[in-house]
């Protein structure tokens, strides 16, 4: 059974940074495609940084150069920094595995979120 828990969310006042971490068990890593989602109040889930098996990397336009996603194989787990953060990075970030070496259409397994607020 795949399990992912996130972890590094919190409240951080605009022009900050955080870290984000997702710890998967239940699945080999290594072989599976990862990514970083949020969803903020209101607001349908949007994909925010993915990465392939073979650390391909894709970011949605409106976090490309302040967001970066990495992942440790060996600690099984994926990251994403998050650097001059804005109030409208306001939102439940979510991580999700796919099950295949590159990311599609569908998100196999889901963790639960952890809640990042940026306000001053």
């Amino acid at each position: 059974q795949v399990q992912l828990v996130e972890s590094g969310g919190g409240l951080v006042q605009p022009g900050g940074s955080l870290r984000l971490s997702c710890a998967a068990s239940g699945s080999i890593f290594s072989i599976n495609a990862m990514g970083w989602y949020r969803q903020a109040p209101g607001k349908q889930r949007e994909s925010v940084a993915v990465i392939s098996s073979g650390n391909i990397t894709n970011y949605r336009d409106s976090v490309k150069g302040r967001f970066t996603i990495s992942r440790d194989y060996a600690k099984n787990t994926v990251y994403l920094q998050m650097n001059s953060l804005k109030p409208e990075d306001t939102a439940v970030y979510y991580c999700g595995m796919y099950s295949g070496a590159m990311w599609g259409s569908r998100v196999d397994y889901w963790g639960k979120g952890t809640l990042v607020t940026v306000s001053s």
